[in-house]
């Protein structure tokens, strides 16, 4: 399309400036959110880069069953499932607590920040830091206990699903688990904030 008028041109091409200069924010109202860490404060934000491009093992799409199949919207019975923003708020939250599920070595390579590293298969096993109490047949799980916030690789990972499910089965109340189903895939598809796990 030609432009005839002058003025009509240089409009058009500071409107189209004005659009590919816009932050790439979390919300319209929240451009970052900082987080408390054992490491000190981390702020999330998205990458502002617009042409950033996911690679490597995230930018998969299929991957084979029955490994990798997709997992159900919520991994057991009281669970609740949530996304981003309610995961943001959770690692702002003093009663919550973020556990990536994944194995350590992945956990090591990048997380979420503010999670804390409880491999799927050591999740039962480890109900006293959340607030239980060891009993003969396993755990005596009551009170005031925190929140928990689930995750692994992404919508067809298993491993924070069988967290949850051996937590339950260990005595840790379903209505206290949150499960992140985007996991690490989606919340680097979105240009989050990651750091090496320590």
């Amino acid at each position: 399309m030609r432009c005839t008028i002058m003025s009509l041109c240089f409009a058009t091409l500071a409107a189209a400036t004005a659009a590919t200069a816009q932050p790439v924010g979390i919300t319209p109202d929240m451009m970052s959110a900082t987080i408390q860490t054992d490491q000190g404060p981390v702020e999330i934000a998205r990458n502002q880069d617009t042409e950033n491009r996911l690679t490597g093992d995230f930018a998969l799409t299929s991957r084979p069953c029955p490994n990798f199949c997709i997992q159900p919207m919520t991994p057991a019975e009281g669970v609740t499932t949530i996304g981003e923003l309610e995961l943001i708020e959770m690692l702002q939250a003093e009663d919550a607590v973020v556990m990536d599920g994944r194995i350590r070595s992945e956990f090591e390579a990048a997380t979420i920040p503010g999670a804390i590293s409880v491999p799927y298969t050591e999740a039962a096993d480890r109900l006293g830091e959340f607030g239980c109490e060891v009993d003969f047949d396993g755990y005596i799980c009551e009170g005031d206990l925190p929140r928990v916030v689930l995750f692994c690789n992404g919508p067809w990972c298993g491993q924070s699903p069988t967290a949850a499910r051996r937590m339950i089965e260990a005595g840790f109340p379903a209505e206290r688990i949150y499960y992140y189903r985007g996991g690490m895939q989606v919340w680097q598809s979105l240009g989050l904030t990651t750091v090496s796990g320590r």
